[in-house]
């Protein structure tokens, strides 16, 4: 027999599984040694009160073997298929070329970066000696800015599509089943490289094309069809082509829209990463000096405010993690968060991030935002990639550090006043929204041992390539997933990759 029941579990129980066992027996009316086995098939931490609590469905096997809570999808060979073009290797790109495969039809991956464990080492280089390698970090190669994330599942993206199929198809290249139950799922920084290289195995196996350290230059059109893509190598590969680059790969932009393709600047985020002691944050969260104890996990937090109409809030936090530097190119300076999957870290970090809107700038050309970006993070650039920084309490009293405390921003700290190296209008958004969350928490979120680290710039795409109700703008050529300026996260890259393929092979 197979029971699907609702739980209310004490943190141990829902971590013990012989505990757990016997609530679901109890709850079940059977005996404990009855129970095969029990699956979690919902699970989420319910942490409003002191009396902490793990809401949670539950799938029972009583005197039967325990069966899988989802079927693995079954890929079929393409090597004879017609090609279709997908030029970017992040999860929009990963997933719609999953897709293809799934459809019958050939995906010919491009990517300009390198595989997981070549990115790991010239990462390394990066953090260890400040040197970066344009193609090679933490934005580009396989997996894309996700492959080197904290690996966030979680999104309201839910009518883009199946999240329960992004999530059963990672389960099936290698990530833990937790991520199908868990309230926040992530996968870890540790693991990605792994579960994008087994996709990547996915692909090659079953006919497709994986092209690494190639890099997409121009769109080659047929009057005013798009008919494939011209790489820096020479090379010419021909079919359709989802363009799926991310956003942080400026250079495509420029080269659209000098083929006459409409762009449009868009709004973004911009703000600092906020690195406190994960103690403070489990503290804070589960109302207990003794923090998070044996059986809860690195706790989370999310604040969101509005300042004289502006949206601030926190974004991408990663327990358990550290700070990295996610810049593309010499001279700029740009900071991300990430965490492993055992989210240990000493150290908690989240995006503290304000609302910009077009309208905020003096002019509002396609590129203007990108600009305005470029201009921040060549401010806060300093040589080997040492990043801006201020303790919280300083930054609030608008005075310069003198000193900092310890950070896991491995490049190193530099003492500066984010009013000096971020706009007006940013700094003066930050105090007051950072004042805000000091409030809400009742001041439990302030503390001298909290460092913002400068900028966080790249929470969306500065520009939206324009596509119709088909995903595409002109025959041929289909706009995907964060660098087009239609999603924001794995998931929703991903439930975008899936449309946008699906939608050309219903008209292969």
């Amino acid at each position: 027999m197979i029971k699907d029941i609702d739980l209310c579990l004490s943190p141990q129980e829902a971590y013990e599984k012989e505990l757990l066992r016997k609530r679901c027996a109890a709850k079940c009316g059977v005996k404990a040694k009855d129970v095969t086995s029990a699956v979690y098939l919902k699970k989420s931490v319910d942490s409003r009160r002191k009396d902490i609590k793990v809401n949670a469905r539950v799938r029972v096997f009583i005197d039967e073997e325990e069966k899988p809570v989802f079927t693995p999808v079954t890929f079929r060979s393409v090597e004879d298929a017609p090609s279709v073009i997908v030029v970017g290797a992040g999860p929009a790109g990963l997933f719609a070329a999953l897709t293809l495969l799934e459809k019958g039809l050939k995906p010919v991956l491009i990517e300009r970066g390198k595989g997981a464990g070549e990115r790991k080492r010239d990462l390394a280089v990066l953090n260890r000696e400040g040197r970066l390698d344009s193609e090679s970090n933490y934005a580009f190669g396989l997996g894309g800015a996700g492959a080197f994330s904290d690996g966030k599942l979680f999104t309201r993206s839910v009518k883009r599509g199946d999240v329960s199929k992004v999530l059963a198809l990672l389960v099936q290249h290698g990530a833990s089943n937790e991520i199908l139950s868990d309230a926040h799922p992530h996968i870890g920084s540790d693991k990605l490289p792994y579960v994008v290289e087994k996709i990547r195995n996915t692909i090659e196996k079953h006919g497709g094309e994986v092209h690494l350290s190639t890099k997409v230059v121009s769109l080659v059109r047929n009057g005013e069809k798009v008919t494939g893509v011209t790489c820096a190598d020479g090379r010419v590969f021909c079919g359709p082509v989802i363009l799926a680059t991310g956003h942080s790969a400026s250079d495509v932009y420029s080269f659209l829209q000098k083929d006459g393709f409409t762009l449009e600047a868009k709004d973004v985020a911009i703000g600092v990463r906020l690195e406190h002691p994960q103690v403070l944050i489990d503290r804070m969260q589960y109302h207990s000096m003794e923090g998070r104890g044996k059986y809860l996990p690195s706790a989370s937090y999310k604040f969101v405010t509005q300042t004289s109409g502006r949206g601030v809030y926190s974004f991408c936090m990663c327990p358990g993690g550290i700070v990295v530097p996610a810049a593309t190119e010499e001279g700029h300076l740009v900071v991300n968060g990430m965490s492993p999957s055992a989210r240990g870290s000493f150290w908690a970090n989240s995006g503290i991030v304000v609302q910009l809107r077009v309208s905020d700038l003096d002019h509002q050309d396609e590129f203007a935002m990108l600009r305005y970006i470029n201009e921040i993070e060549r401010k806060c650039y300093n040589p080997g990639f040492r990043a801006p920084a201020q303790r919280m309490t300083d930054f609030l009293k608008d005075r310069l550090s003198s000193s900092l405390p310890r950070s896991s921003y491995i490049p190193g700290l530099e003492m500066m006043r984010m009013d000096d190296v971020l706009p007006s209008l940013i700094a003066g958004s930050l105090r007051s929204g950072i004042e805000d969350f000091v409030r809400m928490s009742r001041g439990r979120f302030l503390t001298d041992d909290a460092v913002l680290i400068a900028p966080e710039t790249r929470t969306s795409s500065p520009v939206r390539i324009l596509r119709d109700e088909n995903f595409c703008q002109v025959d041929g050529l289909y706009p995907c997933g964060e660098g087009a300026g239609y999603a924001g996260g794995i998931v929703s890259a991903a439930l975008d990759g899936i449309a946008v393929a699906g939608r050309i092979a219903d008209g292969m």
